[in-house]
């Protein structure tokens, strides 16, 4: 077997094994893909910040952030996306979440637990908790309680010792949850449902042990438990934008995506075949490697996919393309000027590698700025847009010149001026 023969069976071995590879793994790649909540449905809100001195630093903005993953790890969502937007908010995706109402209770709450007294005495705060110390349990008449290990023992032991010396009422300790000013024990003490959660009478000095009871159910103690271990945020927290996109509607929109995508791919790939001919089909064959590799590198950086992200997809797809056509445009154009197709391959390939950089760095300057300056919706059309450009210089720029150069080096197409889209009556000197 000649060089001719060796070049030609190089590639079909190539396309051969990249088909086998992207068949194998595709169903995979496609499951290890991370939708956002427009494709799969989920909760998402955002918050403005609202610190209780007026000033806002930086330090509460990583602290509220930190403490909202925290109550979204109790929510138990596998790939939330909590991003600090501006200088005073912060957005909450939640994919998956249906019940919209506990997940806004849940972040919401602010869960400054307070100990005091019936005349509304600060005692202790929720700072002397042991961290994860809340636990929701049974008392001993098997009833629901939220039992609470304090950390600071030798205060806790002072603050009931001298409750303990006192006569009901007097020796009872009030447990809320975030009191606000103007908040009486003696007034919510006369309603069915007090603001208050619990007020334990103390015949007993306590240093470690405290427990949170009342007519709870298991759930609510669970969620209560939860809340605290997550702990108290460090500001207070203003709903300004909510979406809720049900399960149902998120695979709808993600099927009539995806189809309108195929059908998109499919007419470029006619097009690319039927005007540039054997040009054309190295590019369909390019273009469906440039897919799968976008989707793994995707991936590999712990992307969420969204409907802009899809757009996204397709944009490149289309930058893709364009990178082939200027550099099939230029082969054309040298094939017309009377040269030989070896010839036309490497002038053209050459000339046309500087205007695909061009165009494919300001793009990615254009996706870097709409990065640093967009919202979370955005953020993750400009990701996609950067992760394709870089991939179509593996697939669009050296994949295609690799797997049309095997067959030009080979001879094999040498004067098929028809499979390169050009008629023999338009080259020079035939």
């Amino acid at each position: 077997m000649g060089k001719k023969g060796l070049r030609i069976g190089a590639f079909f071995a190539i396309v051969i094994a990249l088909g086998v590879l992207i068949a194998q793994t595709a169903t995979d790649v496609a499951r290890d893909t991370n939708l956002g909540l427009d494709l799969q449905g989920g909760f998402e809100v955002l918050y403005e910040l609202q610190p209780d001195d007026g000033e806002l630093t930086q330090e509460d903005i990583q602290s509220t952030a930190t403490a909202l993953n925290q109550r979204v790890n109790v929510l138990g969502v596998s790939e939330p996306a909590i991003s600090v937007e501006g200088e005073d908010r912060i957005r909450v995706q939640l994919p998956g979440v249906e019940d919209q109402q506990t997940a806004r209770e849940t972040l919401g709450t602010e869960a400054e637990l307070s100990f005091r007294d019936i005349d509304d005495n600060l005692l202790m705060t929720g700072e002397s908790l042991q961290q994860g110390g809340s636990q929701a349990t049974f008392n001993e008449n098997n009833e629901p309680i939220v039992s609470l290990t304090i950390s600071d023992g030798e205060l806790f032991g002072e603050i009931t010792t001298e409750l303990a010396q006192k006569s009901y009422p007097e020796n009872l300790l009030v447990i809320w949850l975030d009191y606000e000013e103007g908040m009486s024990f003696e007034e919510e003490a006369q309603k069915e449902d007090p603001a208050f959660m619990s007020a334990a009478t103390v015949q007993q000095t306590l240093t470690t042990d405290a427990s949170i009871t009342g007519n709870f159910t298991l759930e609510e103690t669970e969620f209560l438990a939860d809340i605290l271990n997550a702990g108290s945020l460090p500001v207070s927290l203003e709903e300004v934008y909510s979406n809720a996109v049900g399960a149902s509607l998120g695979e709808q929109a993600l099927q009539q995506t995806l189809f309108a995508g195929m059908i998109g791919v499919a007419l470029i790939f006619l097009y690319m075949i039927g005007y540039y001919r054997f040009m054309g089909i190295i590019a369909a064959i390019t273009l469906s490697v440039y897919i799968y590799l976008v989707m793994i590198f995707f991936n590999a950086i712990q992307g969420v996919l969204t409907l802009p992200g899809i757009a996204a997809l397709i944009l490149g797809v289309g930058m893709a393309v364009d990178a082939n056509i200027l550099t099939y445009e230029r082969i054309k154009e040298e094939l017309k000027d009377g040269k030989s197709v070896k010839s036309a391959y490497k002038a053209g390939s050459r000339r046309a590698l500087g205007t695909i950089i061009d165009a494919n760095i300001t793009t990615i300057i254009a996706a870097a700025v709409m990065f640093y300056f967009g919202t979370s919706a955005v953020q993750g059309f400009a990701v996609m847009l950067i992760v394709s450009i870089l991939t179509s210089f593996i697939t669009a720029v050296w994949g295609a010149r690799l797997l049309l150069g095997l067959w030009v080096n080979s001879r094999a197409l040498n004067r098929k001026y028809w499979l390169f889209g050009v008629k023999g009556r338009d080259v020079r000197g035939l």
